[in-house]
């Protein structure tokens, strides 16, 4: 009877990764205990999907780079994985693209002993037949909930003017829920508070407290890379091995994109450059 009341939660993290740190790793677990805590969920996958070079952002390395450095980062956990897709779009894909993505083999998956065309034909008719109606329930309750994990920053990015389609943050929120990790500097309840749309759907937002003050950014790291500074115990060793082996950063690649303006600015107002 209790097993029926739990939810199955798959958490789902986008960003640059640029490079992955050992914060990024940690929001999965702080997520994981937070959730599992309430007695309502299990979380029982997680998946991180690297942007993909489209999105423009100044200092983005290649996204190749970024995947595998994501691949070796994960590659000691039993729950949480990489997934290329994002990255390996020709274009910046927006988050709500890529999560009903997710979504979408999250239905492909639990219709796995079906026909692959079958399989195919019925997740498009599922995802088609069942419109987004500002309910907090996914479509299908046999499959897992899908939750967009980030940090209290990408919370308070919703506010920035043509940064995010409106359309995008209620279907992100409303449809599918969002686990927001807060740092030191941040107050996401009050921008909540603030905003009528994340108050209206301020149930199906998650935020969770780290106590544990962790200020690992990859900006950071970066910049102590270009100063030939060491950043051991930031990131897991084998992605400084990586680093070292490739010579990822430098003050040139810290360069790349910077007269290029942000894709989304650019899907969204018609610039093209700075």
């Amino acid at each position: 009877m209790e097993g029926r009341d739990i939810t199955k939660v798959v958490l789902l993290a986008c960003g640059s990764f640029n490079p992955i740190t050992n914060m990024h790793l940690r929001m999965f677990e702080i997520a994981r205990d937070h959730l599992e805590d309430t007695g309502r969920y299990r979380v029982v996958r997680g998946i991180i999907s690297p942007v993909g070079d489209g999105y423009k952002k100044k200092g983005l390395i290649e996204a190749c780079h970024r995947v595998e450095m994501a691949r070796l980062a994960t590659d000691s956990s039993d729950w949480i994985s990489v997934d290329s897709w994002e990255s390996s779009q020709p274009e910046w894909v927006e988050t709500a693209k890529v999560v009903r993505h997710h979504y979408g083999e999250l239905v492909t998956a639990e219709q796995n002993n079906d026909d692959v065309d079958t399989v195919k034909y019925a997740k498009k008719r599922r995802i088609e037949d069942n419109t987004f109606e500002g309910s907090s329930h996914q479509i299908n309750r046999d499959v897992p909930q899908l939750m967009l994990l980030c940090g209290a920053d990408v919370l308070e990015s919703f506010g920035i003017p043509n940064l995010w389609k409106q359309e995008d943050i209620v279907e992100i929120i409303g449809r599918y829920g969002l686990v927001c990790i807060t740092r030191s500097g941040n107050d996401p309840h009050k921008f909540i508070h603030q905003s009528d749309m994340l108050w209206k759907y301020r149930k199906n937002i998650h935020v969770v407290h780290e106590w544990v003050t962790n200020e690992i950014s990859a900006t950071h790291v970066r910049r102590a890379l270009r100063r030939g500074r060491s950043i051991r115990y930031l990131l897991p060793d084998p992605v400084v091995w990586y680093i070292q082996e490739h010579n990822l950063y430098s003050a040139e690649s810290e360069q790349k994109n910077a007269d290029v303006v942000l894709a989304p600015f650019q899907r969204y107002t018609g610039a093209s450059s700075s």
